[in-house]
């Protein structure tokens, strides 16, 4: 009878060791396939950081792009070239010009999200010193002059002064930073 317990005992103890055993073993399958879902995770996340980088840097090329074209189309010369009015007065073609510098620039208003502080702050300076120059030259004329009267002086103007060149080093500072986007 009492090799009956201890066989008994001996029983219990192997299927303890069994238990232990399988619980052990289920117990590190676990850790593994966690470790394994936790890298799984981690690659996924690396993938789409690179992905978001890409496509941030993709954004940041397309604000520079149309901030490049912003330049160019209020450019005083482009600008007078484009929305030339003969028979117009002076006076007219003041406010067409100042209305197109400002709807052009408000309209490109959000690329500033997407690029750097310096290059906004070189087209902001751009439209206020276009708006200025419009608006000085057309405070010199007569109240007869015509729209064309007031194209030639602003021209003359820029021909004779740095500030007409802005529009070209704005457009370089835009294309330089681009260019750090590739």
């Amino acid at each position: 009878m009492l090799s009956g317990w201890f066989h008994l005992f001996l029983r219990e103890k192997d299927s303890m060791l069994d238990t232990t055993s399988f619980l052990t073993m289920v117990i590190a399958i676990l850790i593994a396939g966690l470790a394994g879902f936790l890298i799984y995770l981690q690659r996924k996340n690396q993938t789409a950081d690179k992905a978001v980088t890409a496509q941030n840097s993709g954004l940041q090329l397309q604000a520079y792009e149309r901030l490049i074209l912003l330049t160019n189309r209020i450019a005083l010369p482009n600008l007078i070239s484009r929305l030339n009015v003969p028979g117009a007065s002076a006076r007219d073609m003041q406010e067409l010009l100042t209305r197109n510098i400002r709807e052009e620039f408000e309209y490109n208003i959000s690329q500033q999200i997407y690029v750097s502080p310096t290059a906004w702050n070189a087209l902001k300076n751009l439209q206020e010193q276009n708006l200025l120059i419009v608006n000085q030259v057309a405070q010199q004329m007569e109240h007869t002059a015509s729209s064309t009267d007031l194209n030639r002086n602003i021209l003359t103007f820029l021909m004779n002064d740095q500030r007409g060149k802005l529009h070209e080093l704005v457009g370089e500072v835009l294309s330089y930073e681009a260019k750090k986007c590739l």
